[in-house]
């Protein structure tokens, strides 16, 4: 597994899942003793269940503990600045002269609502190794756009 390139707030993130999900396995644990007591487990519903849960959460707890093993933060890098590169704020506008702000992250970070794109998307791939005051032209999959970088923050 190739390295995940995370900020500072989404390994954080991370963290705090795995604790979770730490705290929710005893608790799985518990549900399966309390659905044997009940007998017949061919039948019994509740033990299937808690068993399908447990198997859920050891398979979320080992790629999330896999996913932390790869992580370097972003901002440790030594990454330009004058760049468009991973873990920067693009503020771009496009052709109508509508401004957009987007941090381009790895993939485990995006969150459109939070404007965070990934860096395999469609845009992010058509502003890499730009520089601010460029125009790009990005085949997007509503079509060609154009796409003036207006400013680059890390």
């Amino acid at each position: 597994m190739p390295a995940i390139f995370l900020t500072r707030e989404g390994r954080e993130k991370l963290i705090k899942e795995l604790e979770d999900l730490q705290k929710r396995k005893p608790q799985i644990q518990d549900e399966i003793a309390r659905a044997r007591e009940h007998g017949d487990l061919k039948e019994n519903a509740e033990y299937h269940a808690a068993k399908e849960a447990l198997t859920n959460l050891m398979r979320r707890l080992s790629e999330v503990e896999g996913k932390l093993s790869k992580t370097q933060l972003i901002d440790e890098q030594n990454i330009e600045s004058d760049k468009v590169l991973i873990g920067a704020a693009v503020k771009i506008s496009n052709e109508d002269g509508d401004e957009f702000e987007y941090t381009l992250v790895d993939i485990e970070e995006a969150d459109p609502e939070a404007n965070k794109i990934s860096i395999q998307s469609p845009l992010a791939q058509g502003l890499l190794e730009h520089k601010a005051g460029e125009t790009c032209d990005i085949e997007l999959p509503a079509g060609k756009m154009k796409f003036k970088i207006i400013s680059i923050k890390r």
